[in-house]
Formats: structure tokens, C-alpha cells, sequence
């Protein structure tokens, strides 16, 4: 007698923990995904962001450009042209961050160090542990006992 309720428990026990595995695993599908989701959102945010600060340079630099082009004619100075240079450099890095394909180019570069430099990536006193956040907040909770006090 005991022992087939002993089976039994035994398989209500196996099928409980295949149903908290089945369900943890679950959680974290969802959980990735939602941060997944989360990630795009911001990228997308960056994107448009992006092209929002396009939209003022890009009329900053066109009437920057005008300027100083009528001012080198009437003043006959071609050395007012010189700002044209840095600023036309920094209106292509914002062309091709909103536009183009630095976001492609930027990913491949952080997929190449993460495969290929993996010790850059090392966080100081390696990945934080529960151990070691409980002896933190262990600690902290003592020294604002002690001055409470």
C-alpha cells in the first residue's frame, strides 16, 4: 500500500517539476522577447532622433554654406570657405547615422569584438554574484543602522 502511494507522489512530483520547468522556460521566452522588443524601440528611437538633428543641420548647414559663400564673394576672401570642411564631414556622419549604414557597420564592429575580444568585455571584479549584492546591500543596511543611531 505504501509504496504505490509512494509511486504516486512520485509521479505527481515528476509532472509538478516538469510543469515549473515547462513554465520557468516559458517566463523566460517572454522575458526575452520583451526585451528584445524594448531594445528595437530604442534603436528606433535613436533613429529618429537621428534624423530629427538632421533635419536642423542640414538647414543649419545650408545657411551656414550661403553665408559664408556670399561673404567670401563680397569680401573676396576664399579663407571664410574653411568652416565649409569640418561642418560637411559632421553633416555626412548624421547623413549616414540616419540614413546609411552606420548602425550595420556599427553592429558588425560589436559582433567582431565580442567573438574575437572577449577580455575587453570583462566587467571590473567579474559578473556581480547574489553572494556578492546580498554582502553589499548587507552592508549597506548596517551602516544606515549606525547612523540612524
Amino acid at each position: 500500500m505504501g509504496f504505490l502511494l509512494s509511486k504516486s507522489m512520485d509521479a505527481n512530483l515528476k509532472k509538478q517539476q516538469e510543469f515549473m520547468l515547462h513554465n520557468s522556460r516559458l517566463q523566460m521566452e517572454r522575458q526575452l522577447l520583451m526585451q528584445t522588443e524594448m531594445k528595437q524601440r530604442e534603436m528606433a528611437m535613436q533613429v529618429a532622433r537621428s534624423r530629427e538633428f538632421l533635419t536642423y543641420f542640414g538647414s543649419f548647414f545650408t545657411l551656414t554654406c550661403a553665408g559664408l559663400t556670399l561673404g567670401a564673394i563680397k569680401r573676396k576672401k576664399a579663407a571664410m570657405l574653411a568652416p565649409i570642411l569640418p561642418l560637411s564631414f559632421i553633416l555626412a556622419y548624421q547623413v549616414d547615422n540616419a540614413y546609411g549604414s552606420l548602425i550595420h557597420r556599427t553592429r558588425e564592429e560589436a559582433e567582431s569584438i565580442m567573438s574575437s575580444e572577449q577580455q575587453r568585455l570583462q566587467l571590473p571584479h567579474g559578473t556581480p554574484t547574489f553572494d556578492s549584492i546580498e554582502k553589499i546591500r548587507r552592508a549597506k543596511i548596517s551602516f544606515s543602522s549606525i547612523l540612524e543611531k
